[in-house]
C-alpha cells in the first residue's frame, strides 16, 4: 500500500512509519523542516517537504495513496491558534478531497468531544467538524488519552521544588497513553479499508496522580514524591511566573481543569478500548528516569 504519513518524525509518527515500512509499504512523510529528509530516507520512506496550509503541495503528496494519516501539527507561535488549526483541516480536507483519497486516519485526542475546557485540543474539534463534511470516504478519528510524554515537563519542578503540582492531582485518575501504543493501533487502522467504530479511544494505563508520582519517585530514587492539587489561581500564577506566555497558560489551566473535574474523560468512559496498550505506567518510569538523570 502507498500510505502518506503527517507530522513528520514526531513521538508518533517515526514509530509509526518504522511500523508500516516493516510491513513493506510504501511509505511518504510528509514535513516542513528539509533537515528531516535524511532522516526519513534512513527510515526507509520517501520525503515530501512542504507545510500543512498548502493545499497544492498537499494534493501532489497525497495523490495516488490508498490511505492518509492526518495530524494536527502544533504551533504554538501562532497568534490566532484557531486559525491556524482552522486552516490546517481545510487544507487537508481539499487535499483528500482533491485527490480522491478513500481512507483516512485522523490523529485526533480525547477532548474533542467537548464544546470547551478543551485547551488546546479545540484543534481535534475543529479537524473532525471539517473532515466530516467529506463525503465518499471511510475516515477513522483516532483519540488518544493524556501522553506518558507530557509528564517529561514535570521534571524540572521536581528538581527545584521536590513534588510535583498543577491544577490537577492527588486522586484525581488520569488516562495514560504511550506514542508507540498510538502508532500500533494506527498502523492497524492504516492497513484496513473499512473501519469497524469512526471513533476509537487508545489508552495504555490509568492511575491516579498519587500512584503515577509514588512509580515515578521510585524511578529516580525519590519514593517520597508528592503530587500535589492547586487551585486555578495558583497554577496561572506559577506558569506566568516561569515566563509561560498567558495564552499558552489560559490553555493549559482549562484542560487541566477538564482533567480534574471528570469532563475530559466522560465521553472516554463511555467509548473505552476493548484492550489497553502494552506500555504501562513503569515502562515509562524507566524513559522518564533516564531523562531526568540526562537533564541533571
Amino acid at each position: 500500500m502507498k500510505i502518506i504519513i503527517t507530522g513528520s518524525l514526531g513521538n508518533i509518527s517515526k514509530p509509526l512509519v518504522q511500523e508500516l515500512v516493516k510491513k513493506g509499504h510504501d511509505i511518504v512523510v510528509i514535513s516542513r523542516d528539509k533537515e528531516k529528509k535524511i532522516e526519513i530516507e534512513a527510515l526507509g520512506a520517501t520525503a515530501a517537504i512542504g507545510t500543512m496550509e498548502d493545499t497544492g503541495f498537499l494534493t501532489a503528496a497525497f495523490t495516488g495513496a490508498d490511505a492518509v494519516y492526518t495530524m494536527m501539527p502544533p504551533n504554538f507561535t501562532e497568534g490566532n491558534i484557531i486559525d491556524f488549526f482552522t486552516r490546517v483541516a481545510i487544507s487537508y480536507a481539499s487535499a483528500i478531497d482533491q485527490a480522491g483519497v478513500k481512507r483516512v486516519v485522523q490523529l485526533s485526542s480525547w477532548g474533542a468531544s467537548l464544546e470547551e475546557g478543551s485547551g488546546f485540543m479545540v484543534g481535534s474539534r475543529i479537524a473532525e467538524s471539517v473532515l466530516d463534511k467529506l463525503t465518499g470516504i471511510t475516515i477513522t478519528y483516532l483519540r488518544p488519552c493524556y501522553l506518558y510524554t507530557n509528564l517529561l515537563r514535570y521534571a524540572d519542578m521536581i528538581k527545584h521544588a521536590g513534588m510535583i503540582g498543577t491544577n490537577f492531582g492527588g486522586e484525581d485518575k488520569l488516562v495514560m497513553v504511550s506514542p508507540e501504543d498510538i502508532a500500533a493501533v494506527a498502523a492497524e487502522e492504516l492497513e484496513t479499508s473499512f473501519s469497524r467504530e469512526k471513533i476509537r479511544y487508545i489508552a495504555s494505563d490509568e492511575r491516579t496522580c498519587n500512584d503515577i508520582a509514588r512509580v515515578l519517585g521510585e524511578a529516580i530514587g525519590k519514593p517520597e514524591l508528592k503530587w500535589l492539587t492547586f487551585s486555578d489561581e495558583q497554577a496561572q500564577k506559577g506558569m506566568e511566573k516561569n515566563g509561560i506566555p498567558a495564552f499558552i497558560t489560559a490553555k493549559a489551566i482549562e484542560i487541566n481543569a477538564s482533567i480534574h473535574n471528570g469532563r475530559l474523560r466522560k465521553d472516554y468512559d463511555l467509548h473505552q478500548p476493548l484492550a489497553m496498550g502494552k506500555t504501562k505506567l513503569e515502562d515509562f518510569a524507566k524513559e522518564f528516569a533516564t531523562e531526568f538523570k540526562q537533564s541533571h
